[in-house]
């Protein structure tokens, strides 16, 4: 069955772990440091975000683009993805925080939901998209 369901069960894997990674460092830097939210939400998703490229080239996605240009165009396409889903993210902080008046802890958990489920369709439609032998 994992061989038959790999690439998702390893996103979801390394989705957890990106997860609990972002989530234990706003924590930190909210908390701990005591950063405003908005900060602290920026903060922890570009840690966040080296992390998530790694895994997910690596492990999710396998990816075999080895030429520079290649990976650099990929990597360029996973910061443009995510900076998209970043700034979905501030948004929705900032409706359901200041506007809802929701707690910052559970919003960020919606709103960390809602970017994996988008992250995953980002990453499997454009950015490790495999390509076929034929084509350039």
């Amino acid at each position: 069955m994992y061989r038959k369901h790999e690439e998702g069960i390893n996103y979801l894997i390394f989705g957890f772990l990106a997860f609990v990674l972002n989530y234990v460092l706003y924590f930190i830097f909210a908390d701990a440091i005591a950063m405003h939210y908005m900060a602290a939400t920026v903060l922890s998703w570009v840690l966040t975000v080296v992390f998530a490229y790694w895994t997910n080239r690596t492990f999710v996605f396998k990816s075999q683009n080895r030429d520079a240009s290649a990976v650099w165009k990929e990597f360029i396409s996973f910061i443009g993805a995510r900076v998209a889903t970043e700034v979905l993210e501030i948004v929705l902080m900032y409706v359901m925080v200041d506007m809802a008046g929701i707690n910052d802890k559970i919003s960020k958990l919606v709103c960390q939901v809602l970017v994996i489920l988008a992250n995953y369709v980002l990453s499997k439609i454009w950015i490790f998209k495999k390509s076929s032998p034929d084509a350039d």
